[in-house]
């Protein structure tokens, strides 16, 4: 199975966070070569609609470039052709997280990461990216904190 529910670790022992979902949305240390897709995963067990997104990208060759979008979809047959977000393009190691809010997006019961990958320069033509997505739902009390502070400024 590619997710698993976690509790929110919260240094205030007032705050009780119920379980936040989190999940793969391209399963660890997946290595790919050429296009393609993650598998659908299903936000039914979501609270709310808010998610980071962490892009990890663990291995790589020089010269090479990798994209990944997310598209929605509202019963994981049809697949919106709007994704709904997208990392930058990236060329090297490293993690880069994403925030996406689907809190106008009720229709949106799935996600799914889609990649592009490319080299260019000498060597093999072949493309390697060694890399993940990690979804994690954002815990309503984190939003309403920063929503506060906001207004105090």
């Amino acid at each position: 199975m590619l997710s698993r529910a976690i509790t929110s670790a919260c240094p205030l022992p007032l705050l009780e966070s119920p379980i936040m979902m989190e999940a793969f949305l391209v399963p660890d240390k997946t290595v790919v070569n050429a296009k393609g897709d993650g598998p659908a995963l299903d936000l039914s067990r979501a609270q709310g609609r808010i998610f980071l997104l962490t892009l990890a990208i663990t291995n790589i060759i020089e010269q090479e470039s990798l994209d990944v979008a997310i598209f929605g979809s509202p019963d994981d047959v049809t697949w919106d052709p709007k994704l709904v977000a997208a990392f930058p393009q990236k060329f090297y190691r490293e993690e880069v997280p994403l925030l996406v809010d689907l809190t106008a997006r009720p229709e949106i019961k799935f996600l799914r990461a889609h990649w592009d990958v490319a080299r260019w320069g000498r060597g093999s033509e072949t493309p390697m990216f060694e890399f993940s997505v990690k979804l994690r739902e954002v815990p309503q009390e984190i939003l309403a904190e920063a929503a506060g502070r906001v207004r105090a400024q």
